[in-house]
């Protein structure tokens, strides 16, 4: 019986991959290597950059859940300041690896989180966003899947 199955699983991906469809792989944990924490992770294919006002910001999600929804990566940014006007939109925490950010939030309370702090930051938050440039591992939480693209 068991080697009828493995034939016949075995037959519907010759077929499958005949036919142009893709075969389901399991699913795996996504590591990010000391090696990527370093800095080599920005060396992936699947780094996307981006370039806004003269400030360029590298990005890699290294993992993005089935539904869309749940994700995680490494960003590394330039100097900027922004303020966030309108609600952040996502629930993302944030361990930072180098540099700083400041956070002032709309009601002024300021926060200051360094390389080998933390922060999560929900997605009502509103405030304002400066630093002199940083690189950080995020985790993020999307109900509706947006902000993971």
């Amino acid at each position: 019986m068991k080697k009828i199955s493995l034939i016949n699983t075995g037959l519907l991906v010759l077929v499958a991959a005949m036919a142009g469809a893709s075969v389901h792989e399991p699913p795996h944990p996504a590591k990010l290597s000391r090696g990527d924490i370093a800095g080599e992770v920005f060396d992936r294919a699947e780094m996307i950059e981006h370039t806004t006002n003269g400030n360029t910001t590298l990005d890699v999600t290294s993992f993005l859940s089935s539904d869309k929804k749940f994700g995680s990566g490494m960003y590394k940014s330039a100097a900027v300041r922004f303020e966030i006007t309108e609600p952040y939109g996502v629930d993302e925490f944030m361990y930072f690896l180098e540099g700083s950010v400041t956070l002032t939030s709309s009601d002024g309370l300021v926060q200051v989180i360094n390389a080998g702090e933390a922060v999560t930051i929900p997605k009502e938050w509103t405030g304002v966003w400066d630093t002199q440039g940083y690189t950080k591992i995020w985790v993020i939480y999307s109900e509706d899947g947006s902000g993971l693209e």
